[in-house]
């Protein structure tokens, strides 16, 4: 159970680091299926792109913190607070399972690493959960609005179901080692 809760733990910070650095959180929807599309615009945490006929991509980052919307900037402190907790939280894993000591008396012989990896990695798919559910749920209200124009409209992008999944295992690895 603990290398289980080892490997969904670091397969779920791999996870968390590609979802925070992928561009593909919001992703051009065209609704009028008789018009040719030669360019796909992805918008991501830290940078917008525009992909022509999937030959061409081209990105940019952001120009400046303080013109970011507010949203944009805590969905960033997010995901690179949880970023760095999943590292941490795999680490004492790692130091939780090599440590842990099995003795007659103590039989469980559980670290408190282990303990302290499990609330960590729960809390990392906390972190991770809000601003990808958030980003969700706004694209598929924007989508559904008729007030938004169409051009304006965006689909679920790559990096929302990375995230989505790593919070899926994050909360997994978490519940493995806090079921010690």
């Amino acid at each position: 159970l603990q290398i289980a809760g080892l490997v969904f733990g670091g397969i779920g910070m791999v996870g968390t680091l590609a979802a925070t650095v992928m561009p593909q959180w919001r992703v051009s929807a065209y609704l009028d299926g008789n018009i040719v599309v030669f360019e796909t615009i992805w918008e991501g945490l830290w940078m917008d792109c525009i992909s022509q006929m999937g030959l061409r991509l081209q990105c940019k980052f952001y120009d400046s913190f303080l013109a970011l919307p507010p949203p944009l900037e805590a969905f960033r402190a997010l995901m690179c607070i949880a970023v760095v907790l999943s590292i941490l939280s795999f680490l004492m894993a790692i130091v939780g399972v090599k440590y842990t000591q099995r003795t007659k008396e103590d039989p469980q012989g559980i670290s408190i690493f282990i303990l302290a990896a499990g609330v960590a990695f729960l809390l990392t798919g906390a972190l991770v959960l809000i601003p990808v559910s958030w980003t969700g749920g706004s694209i598929i209200r924007d989508f559904y609005d008729p007030e938004v124009p169409a051009p304006l409209k965006r689909e679920l992008g790559a990096a929302l179901y990375v995230g989505w999944v790593s919070t899926a295992l994050l909360i997994a690895a978490g519940a493995m080692y806090c079921h010690f």
